[in-house]
């Protein structure tokens, strides 16, 4: 490594981290919000097994965790102007992270909430509480402490998918690091560098993670 590259890599790391801030970030943070929306209503229809929307939850579920978010975005993008629906690139990546965190995030939830002994419902029922009452009251708050750590996880996970929305010109971190490799003829230094700044990202959540799974435990 000489001073260019050195140089090269300070110079870059604003430049890198400056759309990480702007765009990476308010699209994770947006997408993983709407998508754990989307998780807990597929994940209490089919929990509520009401047959026809049950039955349209597991279908939304199967395709999403079924096919590459690569494919769900390209199909987004620049399939749907064929059939007149036009987005932005933002939101576009926006929707496909929603839907496909929402089919990975339902499965988690469902999960947790029927690892909730059945007797908590039973006794929700007996104390004159609805269905809903019962689940907002009781139910949810245990399951999703089982369905943190899961959930953390995903949250880490999506920060590092965000780079696919690259593929529909959302310029976030890794497209601009590309704008930079392709100008500066050192794809390998800025690709390292760009990874670098996930890894920082990715990090600090997982310490925040852990800090608040403490916080859990000691409730």
């Amino acid at each position: 490594m000489n001073d260019r590259i050195l140089n090269l890599l300070k110079d870059s790391f604003v430049q890198i981290l400056l759309p990480g801030l702007e765009m990476t970030v308010p699209l994770t943070v947006i997408s993983f919000s709407l998508g754990l929306v989307i998780a807990l209503v597929t994940a209490l229809v089919q929990v509520a097994n009401v047959k026809v929307v049950r039955q349209l939850a597991r279908f939304y579920v199967w395709i999403f965790r079924g096919t590459p978010m690569l494919v769900q975005l390209y199909v987004v993008f620049y399939g749907l102007p064929k059939v007149g629906l036009i987005l932005n690139a933002f939101p576009a990546a926006v929707v496909v992270f929603s839907l496909n965190t929402g089919a990975y995030a339902s499965e988690t939830i469902r999960a947790a909430i029927l690892s909730v002994p059945v007797g908590q419902m039973e006794a929700g029922y007996c104390s004159g509480m609805t269905y809903m009452q019962t689940m907002r009251r009781i139910i949810l708050p245990q399951a999703m402490r089982t369905a943190f750590p899961p959930l953390s996880k995903s949250l880490i996970g999506l920060v590092k998918d965000t780079s696919l929305a690259s593929n529909i010109t959302v310029v976030e971190m890794f497209l601009t690091a590309q704008r930079i490799a392709s100008r500066t003829y050192e794809p390998f230094w800025m690709y390292l560098e760009v990874g670098f700044i996930y890894l920082i990202f990715c990090t600090a959540l997982t310490y925040l993670q852990r800090w608040l799974e403490k916080k859990l435990e000691r409730k």
